[in-house]
């Protein structure tokens, strides 16, 4: 019956999934810089394509920068300011190779109506949690969940790559490519790691999409295996992202979920 339950509910995520109503997404305008340059970094807290609220620099747990011959401390040099709804991080760019950007932030709780609740569970795509609702007649219980967000983007200066785009930022949870995106062409195919407190996840539902020239959101689905790995065709180019939201049950009183967020962002020539 879970299994029926899943199936419908993904027909109807691949519809709704362009409204990602609550994601986090570091984007930059270009994922293409020069060496010795600035790279500007939206944080969209929101869709892949808007932002519905700034994020405060004191909401972060934490703040990585990974690049060729980087220190740990060059996270520290990095700007942070508003334009409206949407948090803009500054940073400059060093030698040629792949480089990495994270942040993560610290946990907040939500409390929600029921059928808000189950329609967001729709929305950002957590199908699991609602198959296990209507499976344990649940779908009319209210709902208080706290969560937190983990996020990276990869991007490319100059010519050369490196591998710094592969490393663990030690996150609650984590999407790593498996493959440099800059190697990779339209055609191909990337595989991501998913990770929960540096463990492989297996079986979560993993969304990724792309924006395309035109400016349209599409997306494509799938499971990871037994080793934490899901895998994606790159259809088209575009700027691309992964998403993971993985939710459980919480025992703790006056909890009722607990769910920890990821996305990682890159772009396909």
């Amino acid at each position: 019956m879970i299994r029926k339950a899943i199936a419908g509910f993904v027909a109807l995520l691949l519809i709704m999934v362009a409204a990602q109503a609550h994601d986090l997404f570091l984007k930059l305008d270009s994922y293409f810089l020069q060496p010795n340059s600035k790279a500007v970094v939206r944080v969209l807290n929101g869709t892949f394509q808007t932002s519905e609220g700034a994020v405060t620099r004191e909401r972060l747990a934490g703040l990585s920068l990974h690049g060729p011959g980087l220190m740990a401390a060059s996270a520290d040099s990095v700007g942070w300011r508003t334009e409206e709804k949407t948090s803009v991080m500054e940073l400059q760019t060093g030698s040629p190779g792949t480089y990495l950007v994270g942040i993560s932030t610290k946990p907040r709780e939500i409390a929600l109506k029921a059928a808000d609740f189950n329609e967001y569970l729709k929305e950002d795509g957590r199908p699991d949690i609602l198959a296990a609702r209507t499976k344990n007649n649940e779908l009319g219980k209210d709902a208080r969940e706290r969560y937190s967000k983990h996020v990276r983007a990869v991007f490319q200066v100059g010519d050369k790559l490196s591998d710094d785009y592969k490393g663990p930022l030690n996150y609650p949870v984590e999407i790593i490519p498996q493959q440099n995106p800059y190697s990779l062409k339209v055609g191909q195919t990337i595989s991501v790691i998913c990770l929960l407190d540096g463990r492989p996840l297996a079986n979560p539902f993993v969304i990724a999409g792309w924006e395309s020239r035109d400016g349209k959101l599409n997306s494509i689905n799938a499971r990871t295996d037994a080793k934490g790995i899901a895998r994606f065709k790159l259809a088209s180019a575009g700027k691309w992202f992964v998403k993971l939201i993985h939710m459980e049950p919480s025992r703790e009183a006056g909890l009722n979920y607990e769910s920890k967020w990821a996305t990682l962002t890159f772009e396909i020539r």
